[in-house]
């Protein structure tokens, strides 16, 4: 279930960030918001893993 809200959590800033470069195509712009996407996956890759506790 984690799995699954972080899963739309990522879609949803994922559209946002999409929607704001595609509406303001600025090159810079889209950089950041491909670091920001990066950096994103990147947290949800490691923090929704199963945790053997």
């Amino acid at each position: 279930m984690n799995r699954f809200l972080a899963l739309l959590a990522f879609a949803a800033i994922a559209v946002f960030l999409l929607i704001l470069a595609f509406e303001v195509p600025s090159i810079d712009l889209i950089i950041i918001i491909a670091i920001t996407l990066a950096f994103v996956a990147y947290d949800f890759f490691t923090s929704s893993k199963n945790k053997k506790d």
